[in-house]
Parts: C-alpha cells; structure tokens; sequence
C-alpha cells in the first residue's frame, strides 16, 4: 500500500526518478507520484502523459502476470481426461498427513513420486515423513513435561499442521508443473488410516505422541 503522505514530503527531483523507465516502483506509486506533480503545477506534455499512463498500465500488467503465476505455481491441476495419469491429490495428501501425521501421508506421496519417476525426492519423502514422526514424538515429550509449551492445543495443533504443510511443500516443489491428473481411489488412504489406528491400539505406549490421538484429547478437552 503505498502511502501518499510519504511521497508528498519528497522533492519534485526524487517524485521524478518515479518516470524512469526500468524503474522498481509499485505502479500505485508512480500513479501516486503523478497526481502529487500535477497538484504542485507540474505540466506535462502530452507525450509525458502518455508515457506515464503506458509506465503504469505495463507494471499493472506486469503485477497480474505475477500473481497468476504464483497462483497456478501452488494450483492442484486435476482433470477428469481419461487418458491422464492417476496420482493421489493434494488434498488427500495434506488431510491423512493432518489427522494420521507424517507417516501415511508421505506414503502417498512417495507413491505420487514413483508414478512420475521422481526416484530421488520419493526416497527423501519418506525420509522426512517417518522421522517427523519421531521428531514429533520427542517434542510432544518434552512439551508435556515444560511448562512452556503447557498449552491447550498450541503445541499439537502446531505439530500436526508443520508435517502437513512440510509435505505439500515437498509435493508442489517435486512434481512436474502443471501436470494434469486424475484423482486415484481412496482405498489405499483408509486402509491407511486404519492402519494408524489400529497401531495406537496395539502399541499405545510406544505411539503415544501419535497426532491422531492428540486430535481426540483436543476434542475431548473442548
């Protein structure tokens, strides 16, 4: 946001150096600094004019280009094509690796990864995805026994969106762009998340900074 009290304080040489061509300037600002110019009796050929507006509607197109960039860059391309490649969604992803942890959802995701040949950051996925899970484990131990992190839901809740988010990093860094695809079963995620449960069963004590039991005592604790 720029803030035209600023730019009023500066000298009609510095508001100037916003006409350069090339510059840096948001194109907020130099609009900005054209109508304080105009309103101190700056007059401005016709050329000038026209050069200013051009300056301006170019750096506005040059800002949405950005955006959109940015914006198809973390986009999920899923399309209903046929002949497209089958690969787990994002969303799936993210929502096992939220509510079961890391483990689950890097299996996916390393299963996405073997699907478009992308061996190296597959291994480094589950790499990452079970010694989260350990490291979440350690930090859940600590945090019960200081009085620092003895809060209501903080600390879990920070856990389980760091390892969540952790993957879909991963996913959108190591994926081919743009790749369209098709949504595959979701049998594979329930047996899963199955799985996950039934191990907490069977091995509380060894699982016991498990995420998806530290999502039940925040619900039970509400």
């Amino acid at each position: 946001m720029v803030s035209k009290n600023v730019l009023r304080k500066l000298s009609e040489a510095e508001l100037e150096k916003y006409f350069i061509p090339g510059n840096r300037f948001t194109p907020e600002a130099v609009e900005t600094a054209f109508e304080i110019l105009a309103e101190r009796g700056r007059l401005f050929s016709e050329s000038e004019e026209i050069s200013i507006r051009e300056m301006i509607l170019s750096k506005k197109k040059e800002e949405e280009s950005r955006t959109n960039g940015e914006k198809e860059f973390w986009k999920d391309h899923i399309t209903e094509d046929p002949s497209a490649i089958k690969l787990y969604s994002r969303n799936t992803i993210l929502i096992i690796a939220l509510i079961f942890g890391t483990i689950p959802g890097s299996i996916l995701l390393f299963l996405n990864l073997i699907t478009v040949r992308k061996y190296t950051a597959a291994i480094l996925t589950i790499l990452i995805g079970f010694g989260f899970f350990f490291l979440q484990s350690y930090i859940l131990s600590i945090g019960t026994n200081n009085s620092v992190f003895n809060t209501k839901y903080n600390l879990e809740i920070g856990i389980l969106a760091l390892g969540a988010v952790l993957l879909l990093v991963i996913s959108v860094i190591s994926m081919p762009k743009k790749l369209a695809y098709q949504p595959k079963s979701l049998i594979l995620p329930t047996i899963l998340s199955l799985f996950t449960i039934i191990m907490y069963i069977f091995f509380k004590e060894s699982l016991s900074g498990y995420p998806l039991i530290s999502i039940f005592r925040l619900l039970k604790s509400f």
